[in-house]
Formats: C-alpha cells, sequence, structure tokens
C-alpha cells in the first residue's frame, strides 16, 4: 500500500509540472562551483538582534531571520589563481536572501558572463527582513575579517594560492547601503576597493561614499529611481561633491554607453525603470562588471 502511494505522488508531481529548486551548489554548475558555508564573521547572528527586529508592527524573529551565518562563494568557469585574489562581494536589500537575490536578479549568470577573473562572495544579510543592518560588518575589520576567512577555505580547497586579496568590488541593492558603507568606511580593505556599485541603495551613510570619492581613486556608481527614495539622496551627494569641486557625470540610463562606464570614476545614473528592476532588467550588472578594470578570464 505504501509503495502504491509512494508511486502515485511521483506520478501526480511528474504529471502536474511541479518543481522543486535546486540547491545552490547545483544549480549553477554549468556556470562554475558554488560553496555555501557557515562562517564565524558572516554578518549572522549578531548581539544587536538576538532579540529580533521589529517594523511597523511586524517583529522578526532571531531565529527565523538572524541566525543564518550562510556565505555563498562563486568560482566561475576558467578561474585563474594569481598572485592576488580580485573579489566581487554583493548584498541584497530588504525582505530578501541569498537564494531568492541571485533568482530574481540573475546575479552569477551576469557575474559569469563579465569574464571578469574573480571570486564572487555573496553573504546573508537580515533573511526576509526589511532591515539593512549589517551586523559584523559594520564592526571595524569586518570585511577583512569575512574575506580572510573565505580566503582560508579557498586555500584549503586550493582554487587559490595566495592569501593576498587584489581589487574588490562592492555591489549591492536597496537596503544593502549600510553593508558596503561601512565596509568602505571600515572595513579593513578600503584601499583595495575598485569600485563601489549601489543599486537604487543610496539612502543614507552618505557622508561615508564622498569620503572615499574624496580619498581614493575608484569608481563609484550609482543607479536611482524616481519613486525608490534614492533620489532626493543621490541629488544631496552631488552637491557635496560640487562643495569639493569633486567631477562626477550624471547621465540617463536611456544615453548611458559602455565607454561612458569606463571613462568616468564617479557616475550617478537616472533610470526610467522600477525598484527591482535596476540591477537585471538591462543587464546592468554585467555591464558594470564589464567596464571594471578587473583581469578578464581567457575561456
Amino acid at each position: 500500500m505504501k509503495a502504491n502511494y509512494f508511486q502515485f505522488v511521483l506520478l501526480f508531481i511528474a504529471l502536474s509540472g511541479i518543481t522543486f529548486p535546486q540547491p545552490l551548489t547545483e544549480r549553477y554548475k554549468e556556470l562554475g562551483e558554488v560553496f555555501v558555508l557557515q562562517l564565524a564573521s558572516a554578518p549572522f547572528p549578531h548581539p544587536l538582534r538576538m532579540n529580533g527586529h521589529s517594523y511597523k508592527n511586524e517583529t522578526f524573529s532571531m531565529q527565523e531571520h538572524y541566525a543564518d551565518s550562510s556565505v555563498a562563494i562563486f568560482i566561475p568557469k576558467g578561474f585563474q589563481p594569481s598572485s592576488k585574489t580580485d573579489v566581487v562581494i554583493y548584498f541584497h536589500g530588504w525582505r530578501n536572501t541569498i537564494d531568492s537575490a541571485l533568482a530574481q536578479f540573475k546575479l552569477i549568470e551576469q557575474f559569469s558572463e563579465s569574464m571578469i577573473n574573480a571570486i564572487f562572495v555573496f553573504p546573508e544579510g537580515p533573511k526576509n527582513s526589511p532591515d539593512s543592518f549589517a551586523g559584523k560588518l559594520e564592526e571595524k575589520e569586518g570585511l577583512h575579517n569575512l574575506l580572510d576567512e573565505v580566503t582560508k577555505f579557498l586555500l584549503s580547497k586550493r582554487i587559490i594560492t595566495t592569501a593576498d586579496i587584489g581589487n574588490i568590488i562592492i555591489a549591492g541593492h536597496s537596503g544593502a547601503y549600510r553593508a558596503i558603507a561601512f565596509s568602505v568606511a571600515q572595513g579593513g580593505y578600503t584601499k583595495n576597493i575598485s569600485d563601489v556599485i549601489l543599486f537604487d541603495a543610496l539612502y543614507a551613510e552618505t557622508d561615508k561614499f564622498v569620503d572615499w570619492c574624496k580619498r581614493f581613486n575608484g569608481r563609484f556608481i550609482t543607479i536611482y529611481t524616481d519613486n525608490g527614495g534614492t533620489k532626493g539622496e543621490a541629488e544631496t551627494m552631488m552637491h557635496e561633491l560640487d562643495s569639493l569641486a569633486i567631477q562626477y557625470r550624471k547621465m540617463e540610463e536611456s544615453e548611458q554607453t559602455l565607454e561612458d562606464l569606463v571613462k568616468n570614476r564617479l557616475i550617478f545614473i537616472h533610470t526610467d525603470l522600477a525598484h527591482e528592476e535596476v540591477i537585471s532588467a538591462r543587464k546592468q550588472f554585467y555591464n558594470y562588471l564589464k567596464a571594471s578594470k578587473l583581469n578578464r578570464r581567457k575561456n
């Protein structure tokens, strides 16, 4: 009886077309290799969220939303180790996860297509929570501690041959601005950051971004929408750069070219797209990575 019932369930699933999501370690195997680690240096858990988080009469418990210490690492096919390892680190926004953000925004697909010879690192943030708190990444040397654990793992797997970090691209969407801002300001690798990319994410901590633009020569890109809540802060930052006589390029996304992304250091891109469309609707992540100065894979 049990065997017949089991066979019936399998037949029902097959006929109904129901599919189950593949684990991350399997989902992208045609593009490269994914590892999902539990790291002590991951943003969470963190003492400031041991009692969870409340937002607009909703409570988000520690166990469901702040206990996951996952860090996803993607090694693209054709990656070649060198004397220093370049890294792209990405942070998700509100009410999202590593898994859902990768699927929704085609992050690994865009990263892989860019052909940059780098490691993709994606730590879990506040999981399915409306919260920008970045946990341990808001602490001094937080980014350094995270990448130190990541490189130790990659060395143990003989994927890289040195613990030395080269260029770092930091990118994120929406509420990820805090993780990016604190990583830029005091993460321990400020001099290594070659690119900061904000996908409709310039809500606050603008002084940290202005200071980085003033003191370092890395590239800063922010794409902002009319209704995502970031337009005013983008304009504020441009006014601040004007007062400091720091040049930047402001443009409409509809007029943007690859040459614009390559030749300009500080770029403010106004788009007609919606908040959730600024990462992948026009393959923005791919374009911004492609325009970076990081070395390319040969195949």
